[in-house]
This record gives C-alpha cells, sequence and structure tokens, in this order.
C-alpha cells in the first residue's frame, strides 16, 4: 500500500528548506502536513504550549494532533505514533526529521483505506502527532505527555518516529555506544526499536509488525530505567513519556552513530536511500495495523496494555 514516490514527494516538500522553531517555513510546513493529514480524513487540532527551556527562555511552540473522528473511541487504549517536524536553523533536515514526518503522512494515507469504517472495529485508537520543539529538548514530547496525564489517558504506546531514511551498508559505517559494541551489526542497514524496560512488551509487539517486511533486518533495544545510562537512546520525543511512566519507543536508523549529515547542512534528500526509507515505512505501517485493527491486542497477547 505505501506509495515510494508519495512517500519521497513528502521528504522533498518538507526539506526544501531549513525549519527551525518560531520560523515561518515550519507554520508552512504545518499547513502542508494538515492538509495532507485532512485529506485522508482525519481531523487535525492545533495544540499551542508554552514553556521554559533548559536555560529559562519561554519558547512557544505548536503540536498538531490529528483522528480519525469516526474511528476513535476516548475511552479505548490509545496509541500515539508522532515524529517531530523542526529542524535546527542550520540544516533542511531531511533525514532529521522529514523522513520520519514522511512516513508519518504515508501511514495515515494507507490506514485510511484499511481501517475498518467505526469505532467498532477498532479496539486501540489511533492519535497520529507532529510534535514542535523537540531540537530545543523534547519540549513538544514533554507537553503532549503532560496533556495525556492530566487527562488520565490509557495510553497503550507512544511511537516515536526519528530519523528513518539513511542507510549505509558498508563495513564499519555503524558506530555505536561502548556498552553495546559487539552486540550489534557494524553495518547501517537495519532499523532500531528501542525503549525502556517498562516498554519491553511493546518493543515486541511492535518488531513482530516490523518483521513482516522480509529483507528488513530489525533490531531491538530495551535499556535500564529511563536510558539516563545510554543518553543517545533519550533524544526524541519518546523520552518525556518514559520520565511520565508511559511505555514509549523510538524506531531509528540510529541518528549520528551511522549518518554524517546529522544535524548538518548537508542533511538532504539527496543523502537518502529512498528504498530503505518505504520499506522502513511499510514495516511502521505493518505494526500500526496489527494494533489499531487487534491483529496484537492485550486480549489476544497478555496484558499488552496494562501495567
Amino acid at each position: 500500500m505505501v506509495d515510494p514516490e508519495r512517500l519521497w514527494s513528502h521528504v522533498e516538500r518538507l526539506a526544501a528548506e531549513p525549519r527551525p522553531a518560531g520560523s515561518e517555513v515550519l507554520e508552512s510546513c504545518r499547513v502542508y502536513v494538515t492538509e495532507q493529514l485532512e485529506a485522508v480524513g482525519c481531523r487535525v487540532e492545533r495544540h499551542p504550549f508554552a514553556v521554559e527551556d533548559n536555560w529559562g527562555d519561554r519558547l512557544e511552540g505548536v503540536n498538531l494532533v490529528a483522528r480519525w473522528p469516526a474511528r476513535f473511541d476516548e475511552n479505548a487504549p490509545r496509541l500515539l505514533v508522532g515524529a517531530h517536524l523542526d529542524s535546527l536553523p542550520q540544516t533542511p533536515g531531511a533525514d532529521d526529521n522529514a523522513s520520519a514526518v514522511a512516513a508519518l503522512l504515508e501511514i495515515a494515507s494507507c490506514l485510511d483505506s484499511e481501517w475498518p469504517d467505526d469505532t467498532a472495529g477498532v479496539p486501540v485508537s489511533l492519535e497520529l502527532v507532529a510534535f514542535d520543539l523537540e531540537e530545543n529538548g523534547m519540549l513538544g514530547g514533554a507537553a503532549r505527555a503532560a496533556e495525556l496525564s492530566r487527562d488520565g489517558v490509557d495510553l497503550f504506546g507512544m511511537v516515536s518516529l526519528e530519523m528513518l531514511g539513511y542507510r549505509d551498508p558498508t563495513p564499519g559505517a555503524q558506530s555505536l555506544p561502548r556498552l553495546l559494541e559487539g552486540l550489534y551489526p557494524d553495518t547501517g542497514d537495519f532499523i532500531a526499536v528501542i525503549g525502556n524496560q517498562r516498554s519491553e512488551s511493546l518493543i515486541e509487539l511492535w518488531a513482530r509488525g516490523m518483521r513482516e517486511i522480509e529483507g528488513l533486518p530489525v533490531e531491538t533495544l530495551a535499556v535500564p530505567e529511563n536510558g539516563e545510562a545510554l543518553q543517545a537512546t533519550r533524544l526524541s520525543d519518546h523520552s518525556p513519556f518514559w520520565d511520565a511512566g508511559f511505555r514509549a519507543l523510538m524506531i531509528t536508523d540510529t541518528s549520528f552513530m551511522r549518518n554524517p549529515h546529522y544535524h548538518q547542512p548537508s542533511d538532504t534528500p539527496e543523502t537518502l536511500d529512498p528504498r530503505f526509507l518505504a520499506e522502513v515505512t511499510r514495516a511502521c505501517l505493518a505494526a500500526v495495523s496489527r494494533v489499531v485493527t487487534g491483529v496484537e491486542t492485550g486480549e489476544e497477547n497478555g496484558d499488552e496494555t496494562g501495567e
């Protein structure tokens, strides 16, 4: 169901120029994302928030929260799948994170045609989020986690899509934190599913879905506590959800441990592998589908939604 050409057109549109926090370019990209999601039946809400960063500066951001109204039950367990839309000022951010937002949009397009038409056939409600201010310290993720905690939402799990399009199969291209050396491949051709110990069952569930895509190497990691001993595993919008006590994952090509263009002006679409991105998007679609259509639920697979 994934359309590689449509997926790639999203990458090129979003990574045409840098889209830093508060910029007109970022707002233009928000409009684009909103239009794409509304075109497949989503209702998109703007969730503005204001926070102080680590230096005491007041920052204002806007998360986009999307749902299919006829398929969303406020009282059902909820799966949140998100990706941050902002980039740093010096980079167009093709991998970081236009690749993941493009995947999010393509997943929405495909799910619209695959789902049942009403909530009776959807045991887990799906929420899609385009986060703001990730580059300022995962502030958009923290704002949404706080809202869900405040509202007492039964969160089945949160999944952060974070840099999905860079592949380098050369031996030695993949670096690893010292604690993980020798445990994972040294070729940069796999996609990683990372969670904390609380999220181990969600890691297994998600990886099963992704492994439906033949030929795509999928590696998993469950870090102790909330990843404090491996700070690289905290560098996306999933980490505020860990800190709030929710189960959460990061799906990633491993960022700067593979991609030399990370946070550089050279992070352009030409450096990415369109086929790899399409395979990863298919894999994430398979995982989402298994959850929201009931192939993998707490009732069928143990206590997936509980403590």
